[in-house]
């Protein structure tokens, strides 16, 4: 057995082919076939069901692939240590973030990691929360930026900022000519909102519950910039997270940001880890940078009062 054998056990785990995990492990059919063989001989035990069309893994070999995957992540967490003995800060770091945020954050954050970090390689991976957290802990990913509240004791949190809604109201809109809100003049409101997978839409539910308004019916969002232009569209309202109404982000047409008075509905951002990561050392560094962003970058006013300002110069 060696670690040439385990990748190729893992790469069928993840294919369910071995056409396609061949491809994955730049190898031919042929020998991964052989290969995974040989391994099951050695152990004496079947851990591939082969199928005409698919293959399955027997449940000692969905065991033993788990383990091997856990494996395949130690020594890559070997050859961390290694390379960051010799260069600290180079290398590479996957980091995964969710789709309502990452457009937003990272054309601000990524020069500053540039400029503090010049040689390391970042990696970005954009998909849901659950999606990006289930690469985490399978050792696809090094860290993810998630919102909060976050429960998994397997993992280390780092806060990095909050960021407050704002509610975009087409400018037609009974609300838009008020300078600020209340939570609860949103009572007899119906928002849009995302569909079903996305953490903003658990966190803009959340600030239904608390405001007494409800969803909007019959439309569900499937990215926020399709529900920027539904408001604009003067099909309704919605909650914009502050990033998401900043430079270099254009304003839509007939679009009026209306911020909240005192404590805003807001969403808690945070980097997360495996405790277990080498890397945690330097992750921490990482998460400084994300936490440096300016302040004016996360007040609302400054982009509501933007937007208030173009619409009375095109009135």
């Amino acid at each position: 057995m060696n670690l040439r054998d385990l990748h190729y056990l893992v790469s069928l785990a993840e294919h369910r082919h071995f056409g396609r995990a061949a491809e994955a492990c730049f190898v031919s059919q042929p020998t991964l076939s052989t290969q995974i063989k040989k391994l099951e001989d050695e152990l004496g035990v079947a851990l591939v069901e082969r199928t005409p069309r698919k293959v399955l893994l027997t449940e000692v070999g969905r065991e033993i692939a788990h383990r091997a995957r856990e494996v395949l992540n130690e020594i890559e967490q070997i050859k961390g240590i290694a390379r960051r003995t010799v260069d600290p800060e180079s290398g590479t770091v996957r980091l995964g973030i969710f789709p309502t945020l990452g457009p937003y954050l990272l054309p601000h954050v990524v020069p500053l990691v540039r400029e503090r970090f010049p040689r390391l390689e970042l990696l970005l991976v954009e998909e849901k929360t659950e999606t990006v957290l289930h690469r985490l802990r399978e050792g696809k990913l090094d860290a993810c930026i998630v919102a909060l509240p976050l429960h998994d004791d397997s993992l280390h949190t780092e806060f990095l900022f909050e960021e407050p809604f704002v509610l975009a109201v087409p400018q037609s809109h009974p609300l838009a000519k008020r300078p600020q809100l209340k939570l609860n003049d949103l009572s007899d409101q119906s928002l849009l909102l995302l569909e079903d997978g996305h953490c903003l839409r658990d966190q803009a539910l959340e600030v239904c519950h608390m405001a007494g308004a409800g969803e909007k019916s019959g439309f569900r969002a499937t990215s926020l910039e399709t529900l920027r232009q539904m408001v604009a569209a003067n099909v309704g309202i919605t909650l914009l997270p502050t990033l998401a109404v900043k430079p270099p982000i254009a304003q839509a047409p007939n679009l009026q940001l209306v911020e909240f008075s005192g404590h805003p509905p807001s969403r808690r951002i945070a980097m997360v880890w495996r405790k277990s990561s080498a890397m945690g050392g330097f992750l921490k560094q990482l998460a400084d940078v994300f936490k440096s962003l300016p302040r004016d970058l996360l007040d609302p006013h400054s982009a509501t009062h933007v937007a208030t300002t173009k619409r009375r110069r095109v009135s």
